[in-house]
């Protein structure tokens, strides 16, 4: 059973990106989520935070895939509750909206 609700998870999840894809929504989405970051201060941290972590481990010592596996989870971190709280009402709204057509 659980098997089951997996595959209908991956399938609702292709779904609602498709329609998302096929609507704009996602394109106007990333880019409201990229303005909110900027003026949150976020990817002036998250920049510090990098030059930090190359910094420590000497420009040589790091390859990218290495500064992005590390930099994740604190990108993710330090993304503000606002910032997500307003994304995921967008998604929900849009949904919706999605739902009553």
């Amino acid at each position: 059973m659980d098997q089951k609700w997996k595959a209908k998870d991956v399938q609702m999840r292709a779904t609602i990106n498709q329609k998302l894809i096929e609507t704009g929504e996602k394109e106007r989405l990333k880019e409201m989520l990229r303005n909110k970051l900027i003026e949150s201060g976020w990817r002036d941290e998250l920049k510090a935070y990098c030059k930090d972590v190359v910094r420590r481990k000497g420009l040589d010592h790091v390859t990218v895939d290495e500064l992005v596996t590390e930099i994740t989870p604190k990108g993710r971190e330090l993304v503000p509750d606002d910032v997500k709280k307003e994304l995921l009402q967008r998604i929900q709204a849009f949904l919706a909206q999605q739902a009553s057509i």
